[in-house]
């Protein structure tokens, strides 16, 4: 049993101690395992279908191609650019950005929160009160009159779009770390739980105040279309994407990656996440980190909900799809680096567009599709998700590399 832990332990200690080429090895490795377990899955489950042509195998008749399910789930987001009339700027493309642009904003919300060591299970539930927030704010500074239209309207009222959304949903965010710094309560309880009270409280003041008085639906009044996000280029338009909002979503991540990286700031906030005593030790407030942290999160989730009203529909809807969610994902994913989630969201924009790729062009069922998008994924986030295991199990401060000669590795540095 010991020789087993320990070789369990070095398995962790190699991946915690993985290069950046490694893991980007492994997770390849990782994506084409997925792709030949899932085109095992696809090719058996056509034999239990019904179609009027296939493989005929054995006395069988296999319906589905996997070659062309994986053609579609991961070309098909790109606007197939190995056929001919190919474009960049064509409506898949734009599909897929669009996804990747929100995913970034949710993605480094929750990898704010996890490298400083807190699990913000929340994101929606900020995502849907800043969006909330940014839809009510643009329409009521318009209706003051104040502000002209056109570009300068669009100048001024975009970015307090943006703003009330960050402001509103840092502070729902500030909320569940207040309780954790001052109360002690478990924040993915706290945040979980929070994520209902948000729909409960939108739901509520939509009816009571904000719904739009011409629609049936439930939705609060448009803001002004210069108010919107403009889709540029014009390729774009009409596609709800816009280049302009996915160039903020990068800009915002190498902003989040600096703030890491270069700041006293950014320092505190991952040395609290990975050893929260030293800090406490080094003169680092770990209370006021927890509620900074929080809140920073939250505010990027709001900025997610801003972009989707702002971009996508021009109004907020109470059926928020489930952006916060997936931004789970997309930061384990990325193992919690803000460069990472870039990448990450792209993989989820392309699987998102891909899974309505392959449902209009094959006749694969949408739940094997899930199935399949589910498997990679699950794929290519289990060693990030064993790597933040052994951080947490794995003394690698103090435990030397695994040696070539095959040796255990457990000495200590002197």
């Amino acid at each position: 049993m010991s020789g087993a832990k320990a070789r369990v332990e070095r398995l962790l200690e190699h991946l915690v101690r993985a290069s950046v080429l490694e893991r980007v090895v492994i997770s390849v490795a990782a994506l084409f395992a997925s792709v030949l377990v899932g085109a095992v899955l696809v090719f058996v489950s056509g034999g239990f279908a019904s179609c009027r042509s296939g493989l005929d195998l054995a006395g069988m008749t296999f319906c589905y191609n996997p070659m062309q399910v994986y053609y579609e789930l991961f070309l098909g987001p790109l606007g197939h650019p190995l056929e001919g009339g190919w474009s960049p700027t064509s409506y898949r493309i734009a599909t897929t950005l669009q996804q990747t642009t929100l995913l970034i904003f949710a993605g480094l919300s929750v990898a704010v929160a996890f490298r400083a060591g807190l699990l913000n299970i929340g994101t929606q539930g900020q995502l849907v009160v800043g969006g909330l927030a940014t839809a009510v704010t643009v329409v009521a500074v318009d209706g003051m009159a104040v502000v002209p239209g056109g570009f300068l309207g669009a100048v001024v009222l975009i970015p307090i779009g943006v703003l009330a959304g960050a402001v509103v949903g840092g502070l729902y965010g500030a909320i569940p770390g207040v309780l954790k710094a001052y109360a002690d309560a478990n924040e993915v309880i706290t945040t979980i739980m929070l994520n209902f009270i948000a729909v409960g409280l939108t739901s509520t003041l939509l009816s009571w105040r904000f719904q739009d008085p011409n629609s049936s639906n439930p939705r609060t009044t448009s803001v002004p279309e210069y108010a919107e996000i403009p889709n540029v280029p014009h390729g774009f338009r009409g596609t709800d994407f816009s280049l302009l909002a996915f160039g903020f979503a990068v800009v915002l991540m190498l902003g989040i990656a600096w703030l890491f990286a270069r700041t006293s700031f950014g320092y505190e906030l991952r040395t609290s996440g990975i050893q929260p005593a030293a800090a406490a030790y080094g003169g680092v407030d770990g209370k006021r980190m927890t509620v900074a942290s929080m809140s920073l999160s939250g505010a990027l989730g709001g900025i997610a909900g801003a972009f989707w009203v702002l971009m996508v529909h021009g109004s907020w809807l109470e059926n928020v799809p489930s952006i916060g969610f997936d931004g789970i994902a997309v930061s384990v994913l990325a193992g919690n680096n803000p460069l990472g989630v870039g990448a990450a969201a792209f993989l989820f924009g392309v699987l998102q567009s891909g899974a309505t790729a392959v449902g209009t062009s094959t006749s694969v069922p949408r739940e094997l599709i899930d199935i399949l998008t589910g498997l990679i994924i699950l794929f290519v986030a289990m060693p990030e998700f064993f790597r933040m295991l052994g951080r947490r199990y794995v003394d690698v401060e103090t435990t030397r590399p695994t040696r070539a000669d095959g040796g255990d590795g457990g000495e200590t540095d002197a």
